[in-house]
């Protein structure tokens, strides 16, 4: 039996590379926790979501969700900057740290829609 071919899904952590970039967006390679469904990133190789930076200087950043990783390593989900990405393109891949845990992705979710006002 065939493994089932890898395909970025909502919560997961994926590295992707955020070049070109400009101004103050970021660079190169990061993480990004993953807030498009599997089926959409599938069909159209998009993938949409929030960088993810270990820069300790976003301790008082109010737009940035504090967790700790796996192995207790700080790290800031930056609700203020989502993106989109053609996940193919940029040859994304699995994070180690797999996904976010629930209570992260849904703080994550809050503070996006608290900048955006989608969901009142």
């Amino acid at each position: 039996m065939a493994g089932r071919i890898w395909v970025p899904d909502r919560r997961d952590i994926i590295w992707i590379d955020c070049n070109p970039q400009a101004g103050r967006e970021m660079k190169d390679l990061h993480p990004m926790l993953v807030l498009s469904p599997r089926p959409f990133n599938d069909r159209t190789s998009i993938v949409i979501g929030l960088p993810m930076t270990t820069a300790a200087y976003n301790d008082t950043n109010p737009f940035a969700i504090k967790f700790q990783g796996p192995k207790g390593k700080t790290s800031y989900i930056l609700a203020h900057q989502p993106k989109s990405f053609d996940w193919r393109a940029r040859s994304a891949r699995a994070h180690p740290w797999k996904q976010a845990p629930l209570e992260v992705f849904a703080a994550a979710c809050e503070q996006l829609n608290q900048i955006i006002a989608i969901a009142e």
